[in-house]
């Protein structure tokens, strides 16, 4: 089994770096996570509509890219929302029925093109706030490791 984390922009603040690494070492026990990072594109904030769609669809070439045949799951905020329990069911029934391969995708600022939404399985969402793109993988993170703990019966979930 394999979680891939496809995301764009690096991680600059080391608190984010720390938990980040705290819960991929947690994880390791259950499955071999891989992180992916591609290139930001600066957005100041005085762009144009059209401008934030070009810039949001280069972002998604390169990210759709580094996705092959794996099941894709976009974090997007007009996604399918879940509470620890049923997203800890769908991980498993992904791993049980669809593929060993999980792949997660977190767009930048401007979120996600189309055409990486139209290329994932499904949609989920963490919440209808907006959250910042590098705090949502340690967040991400730290619902998969519930969700482990979830599926091994193992204390932690709460």
């Amino acid at each position: 089994m394999k979680i891939k984390i496809l995301a764009v922009g690096k991680i600059k603040e080391r608190y984010l770096q720390e938990g980040i690494n705290d819960y991929g070492k947690r994880l390791s026990h259950y499955v071999t996570l891989e992180f992916i990072e591609v290139k930001d594109l600066k957005a100041p904030e005085n762009l144009s509509v059209s401008d934030k769609e070009i810039i949001k669809n280069k972002e998604g070439e390169n990210l759709l890219k580094r996705i092959g045949n794996e099941y894709v799951i976009a974090l997007c905020i007009d996604g399918q929302e879940h509470d620890s329990i049923s997203l800890a069911n769908k991980i498993q029934d992904i791993f049980n029925n669809n593929s060993s391969d999980i792949t997660f995708v977190i767009g930048g600022s401007l979120g996600l093109s189309d055409e990486v939404i139209k290329r994932a399985n499904e949609a989920i969402s963490f919440s209808k706030m907006t959250f910042p793109h590098q705090l949502m993988r340690l967040i991400l993170l730290e619902q998969l490791y519930r969700a482990f703990k979830i599926n091994n019966n193992e204390p932690y979930h709460k």
